[in-house]
This record gives structure tokens, sequence and C-alpha cells, in this order.
């Protein structure tokens, strides 16, 4: 039985899907503060799910789930995510995203459960140094929410070392898209993702997109980014459990298209595939935000056998055809 820390979010719900498709009897433990009850309600038809409502800051919560499911392995996404937010309010990142991973850890070791996939990211490498971003790019994050990933990464290292907790720890690029069948998507409040944006001024008159900066050293301008498809993203976590259950050794992986898009580019996809016209604007850059920013997730192709399959075209059709559902 499969352990999901914030299952009834946006990741860890597409993740959930792929293993429930493959066979797998879960357990969703989520706070809810960010996940949605009705994507649950939602996984709960799709196979056998248990779901707990409990905070990983409460230590008694989550040791409970131990003792009373018969867990083998935890996937790990619950965590808060802003970039913005973390920035404005560190001490609620630290907070949440260190302790209740601590939390975790030590349920885990005392209840002799030894393998974890690690929900990371990108942002833990800062501001690039070369391109593509390798695994052996130097990490240095420079906002709250990169830097809680990257101490959560070596505290993992450290559990390895004492207690033989075996980690995969996979860094996630821009995750776009949703649900081939529109059962579950992107679902943030407030939303702050760039296609989930784009989309939502197809539906709303009043909004209008707003690019911030047109003047980067880029093809177009406009920053660029790699958006890695959630349905592949999930598939990868699929491959790091087999692989750790295998190989039971801790390792990590950058997971994204090794290809860059720029914002215009989404953009203009995204007015291909909804036939619509979107109102933009032009703001000034906001900081912090490297002009350009992609994988190279050459190791996870060659040790998963993973590599993303979906474009960007069909990130932005499903998260259009999941968008539709909501209005």
């Amino acid at each position: 039985m499969i352990l999901i820390t914030g299952g009834a979010g946006y990741i860890g719900s597409h993740c959930a899907i792929e293993f429930l498709n493959n066979g797998y009897e879960l357990v969703i433990f989520d706070n809810l503060e960010n996940g949605h009850i009705e994507t649950v309600r939602t996984l709960e038809k799709i196979g056998k799910v248990h779901f707990i409502q409990g905070d990983l800051k409460n230590i008694d919560e989550i040791d409970n789930v131990f003792k009373n499911f018969n867990i083998d392995s935890v996937i790990h996404f619950a965590g808060f995510i802003q970039v913005e937010e973390s920035v404005e309010n560190p001490s609620k990142y630290y907070r949440n995203n260190i302790i209740g991973s601590l939390n975790l850890f030590d349920s885990m070791v005392k209840h002799n459960v030894k393998n974890i996939i690690f929900s990371s990211t990108c942002a833990i490498y800062g501001e690039p140094k070369y391109m593509p971003l390798d695994e052996k790019h130097p990490k240095n994050p420079i906002n709250a929410y990169g830097r809680t990933k990257l101490v959560i990464e070596e505290i993992l290292e450290d559990y390895d070392k004492a207690y033989a907790l075996k980690s995969i720890k996979l860094r996630y690029f821009n995750v776009a898209g949703a649900d081939s069948q529109s059962r579950i998507g992107e679902w943030h409040e407030p939303e702050t993702h760039l296609i989930p944006n784009i989309l939502k001024s197809v539906f709303d008159k009043d909004k209008t997109f707003k690019i911030y900066g047109n003047d980067y050293d880029t093809f177009d301008g406009t920053c660029i980014r790699d958006y890695v498809n959630v349905e592949d993203m999930a598939r990868a976590h699929k491959l790091a459990y087999l692989y750790l259950k295998e190989n039971n050794k801790s390792d990590e992986f950058n997971i994204g298209t090794q290809q860059g898009s720029s914002v215009a580019e989404v953009f203009q996809t995204a007015k291909k595939v909804t036939q619509k016209e979107i109102s933009v604007l032009i703001e000034p850059r906001r900081a912090g935000d490297a002009a350009i920013l992609f994988a190279d997730a050459s190791k996870a192709k060659k040790i998963l056998n993973w590599e993303s399959q979906k474009t960007l075209e069909d990130s932005i059709r499903t998260a259009y055809l999941w968008e539709k559902t909501r209005h």
C-alpha cells in the first residue's frame, strides 16, 4: 500500500490516478488547505483509496496512518509551493514544508517504512550558470520555497546514511496540463501558474492576461521555461517507485522536456487551442525571473527509462478541457 501525502492536490492527484490505473491501493493524507475533497471523491471512483484528512505538522496524525495501514512506500507531495508567498512569509514555508517533512520521515523510520519519492523542484538550482540544467548544477535557491526543498533533500541524504531511508528526489520543471479524461486538473486558489491563468482569461472577459517582461535576452523577448505534462510527470513517479523497490538506492532526477517554450509561444498555442482572442497586457519584469530555464533530463531517461511524451499543445488542450468543466 502506498501513502501519498498531498494527494488531493494538483500533481499528487494525477500521480494517484497513475498508480490506481496500475492496480495499487492508496492512502491519501491531505489537510485540504490547497487540495480538494472533490478531487478525492473522483479518485475514489477510479480505484481503492483511503482518505485521511490530517496535517504533517501534527506528528500524531501522520503516526496514526502508519499504525492503521500497512504502508510500504511514501510519495511526498504535501507542501506550500507559491514562490512569491514564500518570499513574503518565509516562516510559513519553513514551518510547514520542513517540519512537516521531518515529522513524516521520523514516523517512517519509527514504523520501518524505508522508501520515499520526494516532490522536489528545479528552484533548488537558483540562477542558472549554464543550460540545460543537469543534476550536477550548483544549488543556490533564491527564495524560501526553493530553500525548503533543498533542505528537505539534504535531510533525506542524512536519513539515508543514519537510518537507511531510501529516497528518489524528482526535481520538477514547470508542470502543465490535466487528466486526459477531464476528471481532475489544476485547481489552485489563488492561481499563480501561467497556463491556467491564460485559460481563465478565455472564460472571464474582465480578466486580462499579463506578460511580465518582453525585453529578455531570448528570441522573442519573453521568458523561456520547460513545460512538462502532468501525466508524464505522474508516470515518472511510478517509474521512480519501481526503480526504488528494485534497486533500494537513493538518487535524484530532473523531470522536464529538455526544451523550452517562451511565454509568447505558450500564449499563441493557447489561442490556437481555444480558438479565442485573449487580451494581454505587457508588464515590467518580475524580480528573480531568469530569462531561460530548461532541463537536462537525460539521467531520468538513462536510469528510469522516462522521457516526456506529450507536447505543449497536448498540455494546453487538456488544461482547457478541464477548465471548461469548471465554467
